[in-house]
């Protein structure tokens, strides 16, 4: 008898985007791979976990909310999935790929409880694990959300990855259109600005710097319902405008250089594009915020924009090429009148 029936899996991917599912997907594993991977980890893998990968290893996820018992950084009743890693080596976002388990553990200090199966829009700062505390390496683990931001504290989602794969709902069944509308634009218009910004701010030429990052952000709310940052052109902008906010601090070296904050950063000497705007400390928050992100949208804005000239290189790093920078300011300062 199959782990999952059709109605378990129903809707539970999104194809919408070829690119960004590439980073996830693999062929189905062999046992071969799964042994080595579980030699590798040390930490046997759940049967349904292998059972599902047969079917499809890895990819972006279109039922991404999780209900939970308690109250997370992310909200009171639920959290976030982006992505379900693949049994594999070989994707971006496979558990011992690139960016996989072993990467979130070393780099990022993820406790060695067991292994990280699916990343969140947060950009790492939050993932989702299995749990083999309680029952041993060669146990059945529970799956748990785990929160870099709160001293790894973790909140158990579900028994086993089955249920866990079950319980994955829609973002539409949790949501109230109008009412996160006017929370996402109380945001945007309210909400404190991240101490880069501020700090960029200070040192810029733009007397109207701060209503331009709001009115960007607001029209990104008014178009989507949600202030939600893709790859789209309005998201662009934004992205140029914190690139020149980013380039008054310091000048990147590389597309890492400019977006991650450093392994043991904690707190906001060192200008990163996280801490701008999708990510804040729990010590020091900020309310300009959009609690999270998808990596891979900011790095198509970049390698596009690096392809055609408008971000170039020179010896001290990445900077606008400025005519680009000219006209993407007329085009904000159009959108204040």
């Amino acid at each position: 008898m199959s782990t999952f029936t059709n109605s378990d899996l129903e809707d539970l991917w999104d194809d919408s985007d070829d690119a960004e599912n590439s980073h996830y997907t693999e062929p189905a594993p062999t046992a071969d791979l799964v042994a080595e991977l579980e030699a590798e980890l040390g930490f046997r893998l759940p049967a349904s976990y292998v059972a599902l990968a047969q079917i499809r290893n890895g990819g972006r996820l279109a039922r991404t909310f999780h209900p939970t018992q308690e109250e997370t950084n992310w909200a009171d009743d639920h959290v976030a999935v982006t992505g379900l890693y693949a049994i594999g080596r070989t994707a971006r976002y496979s558990i011992a790929g690139e960016l996989g388990s072993t990467f979130m553990q070393e780099e990022w200090g993820y406790p060695p409880i067991g292994v990280c199966i699916a990343d969140t829009p947060t950009a790492g700062h939050q993932v989702v694990m299995l749990d083999y505390t309680l029952c041993g390496p060669q146990g059945e683990p529970r799956v748990v959300y785990v929160d870099q931001e709160d001293d790894y504290h973790f909140t158990v989602l579900a028994p086993d990855f089955a249920s866990f794969i079950r319980a994955l709902e829609n973002e539409e069944d949790w949501e109230d259109p109008e009412q996160e509308l006017a929370l996402d634009l109380a945001t945007v218009e309210h909400g404190t600005l991240s101490p880069l910004i501020t700090r960029a701010l200070a040192l810029s030429s733009l007397p109207d710097g701060a209503a331009l990052v709001r009115s960007q952000c607001r029209r990104i709310v008014l178009a989507k319902g949600r202030f939600f940052l893709h790859d789209d052109g309005d998201s662009w902008l934004l992205y140029d405008l914190l690139f020149h906010l980013h380039s008054l601090l310091r000048t990147p070296t590389s597309f890492d250089d400019f977006f991650r904050r450093s392994t043991d950063q904690v707190d906001y000497e060192r200008a990163c594009f996280e801490l701008m705007i999708t990510t804040s400390f729990v010590a020091h928050p900020y309310g300009l915020t959009t609690a999270g992100f998808g990596e891979g949208f900011l790095r198509d804005w970049w390698e596009a924009r690096v392809a055609h000239g408008a971000i170039a290189l020179t010896p001290d790093g990445f900077v606008h090429e400025s005519e680009h920078w000219t006209q993407v300011l007329r085009i904000l300062r159009a959108g204040l009148a």
